[in-house]
């Protein structure tokens, strides 16, 4: 039996989030090397482990790939991790993926994501974020998200903030990043913030802006 809410394929006009494949795994290893710049200072690491961006292609292989897709796909099928990859024009250009889903009282999870630097700045990650967010406090039945952004990086923090998510507080030394722990700012959302959906929200935010 699937946990509530997946397996899903969901979309608004080119951009879409739908399970990762097998057959992505040689698309997601050229994209990630092209962007070791991009994504490595954020990169979550083993504590003691330094220099992430030395060897970054080294890292982002086929066997890292299958690895790491075998382990979500576990994740999936008990009902704690949601993968998807992110997808514009029907090209893998990101990922998006709900992790430590906790049910009971908490009813809660973690949300991440990346995407391609030359695909930054269009909207993709903020539409394909509120598709999810939709999707887990619908089918999924999620009460909150949450997000966690090291301060430094603007440009995660702007994809937060456009959506409405809320700032929570400062995580002092709340993941290893690049060999440290790093402080993480905490942002978070609930059903009760978003009746009317992220998605409508999303598209009133953008309508509001082109107008500006």
């Amino acid at each position: 039996m699937s946990p509530p809410g997946w397996p899903a394929r969901l979309a608004d006009g080119p951009v879409a989030v739908r399970p990762l494949r097998v057959r992505d795994g040689p698309v997601w290893v050229e994209v990630r090397r092209r962007n070791g710049d991009w994504l490595a200072p954020w990169e979550a690491t083993p504590p003691g482990m330094t220099g992430i961006r030395i060897g970054w292609a080294q890292r982002q292989t086929l066997g890292v790939y299958s690895q790491m897709l075998r382990g979500l796909r576990r994740a999936a099928r008990t009902g704690t991790a949601l993968p998807f990859a992110t997808t514009y024009g029907g090209a893998l250009v990101g990922q998006i993926t709900v992790s430590t889903i906790v049910r009971g009282a908490f009813n809660s999870g973690h949300v991440g994501y990346w995407v391609d630097q030359g695909h930054a700045g269009r909207g993709i990650t903020p539409t394909a974020l509120a598709l999810v967010v939709d999707h887990c406090f619908g089918p999924v039945g999620l009460h909150r998200l949450e997000a966690n952004v090291r301060p430094e990086n603007s440009a995660s923090r702007r994809v937060l903030e456009k959506l409405g998510f809320r700032e929570e507080g400062m995580h002092r030394r709340y993941l290893a990043i690049d060999g440290q722990y790093r402080d993480h700012v905490g942002y978070a959302l609930t059903t009760e913030d978003i009746p009317e959906g992220l998605l409508h929200r999303w598209h009133a935010t953008r309508s509001v802006e082109r107008q500006q």
